[in-house]
């Protein structure tokens, strides 16, 4: 399955009105979101599935991706489009026994080495940060930076997706440097209007919403 989407959008339903999710994802997915990362680390094994299950058709009635957060198991029962894998889970290596070839597979990473070893073990693309500070990514230590980010873009063939701290006003840099795509949470999530903040990020990364099947 191809990397087909440059916007990912990573979910926290604290950041939504009432926790809905499928609420608040509705008008990101309209505004040309491209791809939903269901991660909700607080959620049973049972929890995820049925909000897996509950986000897939309307993903799917807009041409969008979803992938699971860590868990590839949830991800092949649910049918998702795939799994981001952390670096304390199993390899994309080990992902790829349980998703078979179809399914697509980004690993999260934090630095150069990590990230060669995500594509070296098959991952079909990663993710890069924090790029710029956010509370959300303090625990892994302070911003990549964008020269990491160049870096890292130079040094593997896979795509690459800028996150941390990603605004619109930072959107033409990071591509700039070399990233594929940009991931966020807050950004759209925390913003008061979320389809025009979605709306700005697709117009940015070079979509410009998408029309419901």
């Amino acid at each position: 399955m191809a990397v087909d989407f440059r916007l990912y959008l990573i979910t926290d339903r604290a950041q939504v009105p009432g926790h809905d999710l499928r609420a608040a994802l509705k008008p990101a997915l309209e505004s040309g979101v491209q791809a939903i990362q269901l991660r909700e680390k607080d959620l049973s094994d049972g929890e995820i599935f049925s909000l897996a299950s509950a986000l897939l058709p309307l993903c799917r009635q807009y041409g969008a991706k979803l992938m699971i957060n860590d868990r590839a198991d949830i991800a092949v029962a649910a049918g998702a489009d795939g799994v981001q894998l952390t670096r304390v889970s199993y390899s994309a290596r080990e992902a790829r026994r349980i998703l078979g070839g179809e399914k697509l597979i980004g690993v999260s990473t934090h630095s150069v080495a990590e990230a060669e070893d995500a594509a070296r073990e098959g991952a079909d693309f990663i993710t890069l940060g924090p790029v710029f500070h956010t509370p959300s990514k303090r625990r892994y230590g302070p911003p990549v930076g964008i020269p990491l980010l160049r870096e890292v873009a130079r040094r593997v063939e896979i795509p690459v997706f800028a996150i941390g701290g990603i605004k619109p006003a930072v959107v033409p840099e990071v591509f700039h440097a070399g990233a594929f795509g940009v991931a966020l949470i807050s950004g759209i999530l925390g913003a008061a209007d979320m389809g025009k903040a979605a709306r700005e990020f697709a117009a940015l990364t070079g979509r410009q919403g998408a029309a419901a099947e």
